[in-house]
């Protein structure tokens, strides 16, 4: 008996925490419009505080921007963004990440996030695949400060390269692995 009550406050907790961590996020999808807009603030405040990210936007053959992913959990977790491709400076196609995770985690958190592929075959994996689960393809390294203090453009090996910012809330932990990426077609 004490059990089942136990469960049920559990799951009461999860979705209470998930409604505040979401009630901020957009009660419906986002324009092309609104995703191009918070795309290029994201990558321009991004730009400002990591000059190896503005380097790696001189040469990425693609920059896939997530402005704003909204994550919350109580050992059941999810996370929910939308954003856009980038090439040659121009949007070359809209995506939606999403996750969805179970484990010792809590909390309630938002922050964006910027994929750099580097080379052409990262890039056609994600534009041939129905959904890019990462962890799953093309090589990924996650950029911390520290990381990109010595990493340049000329000992990058990797295919894609990940930065965080905008990080708020409190949630144990940061990273993408079972995350998928999809592409949508917002009006």
């Amino acid at each position: 008996m004490q059990t089942t009550i136990l469960k049920n406050g559990l799951i009461m907790i999860l979705f209470v925490a998930v409604a505040l961590a979401f009630e901020q996020a957009p009660a419906q999808a986002m324009t092309a419009t609104e995703i191009d807009l918070e795309v290029q603030e994201a990558l321009t405040k991004l730009y400002k505080h990591s000059d190896t990210a503005k380097d790696f936007g001189k040469i990425a053959k693609g920059i896939l921007v997530f402005p704003d992913v909204y994550k919350a959990g109580f050992i059941v977790g999810a996370q929910f963004g939308e954003g856009a491709l980038l090439k040659n400076g121009k949007t070359a196609g809209y995506y939606n990440t999403v996750e969805a995770s179970y484990g010792l985690q809590a909390g309630i958190q938002s922050f964006g996030y910027v994929l750099f592929f580097l080379q052409d075959e990262a890039l056609e994996f994600l534009d041939q695949s129905d959904g890019w689960e990462i962890g799953v393809g093309p090589s990924l390294v996650i950029v911390d400060k520290g990381f990109a203090g010595s990493l340049t453009t000329t000992t990058a090996k990797d295919n894609i390269y990940a930065f965080f910012f905008n990080q708020k809330g409190l949630m144990a932990g940061l990273g993408l692995k079972g995350s998928k990426i999809t592409r949508i077609h917002p009006k």
